[in-house]
């Protein structure tokens, strides 16, 4: 079963880990290093049995340690300086361990940006952060996954109210900028099961957005479609520097992270 741990999410830095037998992937490398280390303590992680590290593209809060992970094994849709990497072409699976990893090209202000769709076999997990849109023609790829990491990064009218410079907010709205709520919820409710078991809501702007705001545009357009969620589903949505895991046979969240219980059929605070 797949285990997977997101340790950071938003401007000030993103990443995310995914475990599978003796598999380890660490996806984007940003926040401090202090930050990361506490992290893999926490988890247990050794840095030495690391497999492989995927980049999503080159702006900072995603790369900032790179240089701590140079030595490792290193997929990035974009070139890196000094930094030793295999190049990803979108939609073109390759394999790390136990894992099929098929890259997406998504539609950012970045030289190139891409998400992912992981999986082992018997579990799938997409992680679409940083894009303005996602494709079409990406809704049945992605479709029917066990698990979601998407981006609901702003809400319209809030990003427009904040002290922002005007071409910020463009750039920020545009279809190279990043997802806003409704969106994403948008794209859940088109491509969720009731198979689908977690959904974390990510990349969560602190300035043009609330989490709560963020788990309610989803959560309502989702109880639209009661046929297509499962019981046991769980919807999250991250801090920035707040981990959110699953594990062998559930989920644990810091204290305070704002959830949704489908089988609650309520928002929350979840105290675990």
């Amino acid at each position: 079963m797949m285990r997977f741990a997101l340790l950071a999410s938003g401007s000030k830095g993103n990443c995310f880990i995914v475990r599978d037998g003796s598999t380890r992937l660490v996806i984007d490398c940003g926040s401090t290093l202090k930050y990361l280390r506490s992290c893999f303590s926490a988890l247990q992680v050794n840095r030495d049995e690391i497999s492989a590290v995927l980049i999503t593209h080159d702006h900072s809060d995603h790369i900032a340690q790179i240089r701590h992970f140079a030595g490792y094994e290193m997929y990035s849709p974009v070139d890196i300086a000094d930094i030793c990497r295999a190049n990803i072409v979108s939609r073109m699976p390759f394999s790390v361990g136990s894992l099929t990893i098929t890259p997406l090209a998504l539609s950012h202000d970045a030289r190139n940006t891409s998400g992912y769709i992981i999986e082992n076999g018997q579990e799938k997990l997409v992680y679409i952060t940083d894009t303005g849109y996602v494709n079409e023609s990406y809704l049945p790829l992605i479709a029917g996954a066990d698990y979601y990491v998407m981006e609901s990064n702003h809400d319209p009218a809030m990003l427009m109210r904040t002290r922002r410079p005007q071409y910020l907010k463009a750039r920020i709205y545009s279809d190279q900028g990043h997802l806003c709520n409704q969106d994403c919820a948008d794209i859940l409710s088109r491509c969720i099961t009731p198979a689908t078991r977690m959904i974390i809501l990510a990349h969560i702007s602190q300035e043009a957005n609330t989490r709560e705001l963020a788990l309610e545009t989803t959560a309502s357009q989702l109880r639209k479609q009661p046929e297509k969620i499962g019981r046991d589903l769980v919807v999250c949505a991250a801090g920035q520097f707040e981990m959110i895991r699953k594990g062998d046979s559930d989920e644990e969240m810091d204290p305070g992270t704002v959830c949704w219980f489908a089988g609650m059929e309520s928002l929350a605070d979840n105290q675990s």
